[in-house]
């Protein structure tokens, strides 16, 4: 049987989620184009002394890309006690941060440092930067008041109306490419504003989903995020994307009923269930257990994305 293409673009633990199940679907080959507008924590730290986009994400993704857990990738993740909150030296960073630093001051180029790491980490698949750019996301809210950087954007009372960058952007040509070969596009799971439109508001990434004959899929949130999707149901979450010229095809949503002492957790948070409020879409809806309720928190289940995308990969 021919290898199927699935691309995954995201950022975030939703977007490890997902590629840590399809990693065991036999017969498809995996890349995940991933955000470098975060600037927040230590991720913002390293990219504000040395000029260099975000790595989290990326660390994140090829973590859970790896062929196995190893203390490999236990050291990427390891993070320096911060007690005091001082952010001085490397207090506070993330070891696969740093890794990732040196080896883009050593290479010359971030692609590399990139493609370095996922030699060491034996990962399946390919993660693609969806741009080698330093860049910072704004967002523009309903009342036209516009915050500037993706750590501040959720921070704020308000509606977001749009986001955008104040400079040109232009997309990793990988990334291109992995879009035109793909037969089947995933976005998500994760933050609509700050982790799937980061990447695809870059032009060139906006026009080839456009063009892509590829089945588009949009894993949707369980719970809304406070700052950024408040009170959404599951088509203004869609309609978010769309509205920034992101083509859905079909949405995968959760089945489950949330414990009630978790619900209660969530919502002192401002965080609520995202609901279907309408009877007709102009988009297949998927519904499929898919979560897990571990320690007082909602997560996608690895195992139950595997099983839901491996259905959707028999039918391309």
């Amino acid at each position: 049987m021919k290898h199927k293409h699935i691309v995954v673009i995201g950022g975030g633990h939703g977007q490890s989620a997902i590629c840590r199940g399809i990693k065991n679907i036999p017969d498809v080959d995996i890349s995940a184009i991933v955000t470098v507008a975060d600037d927040g924590g230590s991720t913002g730290r390293l990219r504000r002394r040395f000029h260099i986009p975000a790595m989290g994400d990326i660390r994140n993704v090829m973590i859970s890309l790896a062929e196995s857990e190893t203390l490999m990738t236990d050291i990427m993740n390891y993070r320096f006690d911060d007690p005091d909150g001082s952010e001085t030296d490397i207090s506070g960073h993330n070891l696969g941060n740093l890794i990732l630093t040196a080896l883009t001051q050593q290479t010359g180029s971030f692609m590399e440092a990139v493609s370095e790491i996922q030699k060491v980490l034996n990962v399946r698949g390919k993660i693609i930067p969806a741009t080698s750019q330093v860049i910072t996301l704004l967002a523009e809210m309903e009342d036209g008041v516009v915050v500037k950087g993706e750590a501040n954007i959720p921070t704020r009372a308000n509606r977001i109306s749009r986001v955008f960058y104040d400079q040109p952007v232009h997309a990793e040509s990988e990334a291109i490419e992995a879009i035109r070969q793909a037969d089947l596009i995933i976005y998500g799971i994760g933050s609509v504003y700050t982790s799937i439109l980061p990447n695809v508001i870059i032009p060139e990434i906006q026009q080839e989903l456009m063009k892509a004959k590829a089945r588009k899929v949009y894993f949707c949130n369980a719970m809304t995020q406070p700052g950024e999707t408040d009170g959404y149901c599951l088509e203004e979450h869609v309609a978010a994307l769309r509205s920034h010229g992101v083509p859905v095809d079909a949405v995968i949503t959760s089945t489950e009923i949330i414990p009630e002492d978790i619900l209660v957790s969530y919502y002192r948070q401002g965080s609520t269930p995202v609901y279907i409020r309408d009877g007709q879409h102009d988009y297949e809806i998927i519904r499929r257990s898919l979560l897990i309720f571990k320690d007082g928190l909602i997560r996608h289940d690895p195992k139950q994305i595997q099983a839901v995308i491996s259905d959707l990969v028999k039918e391309l």
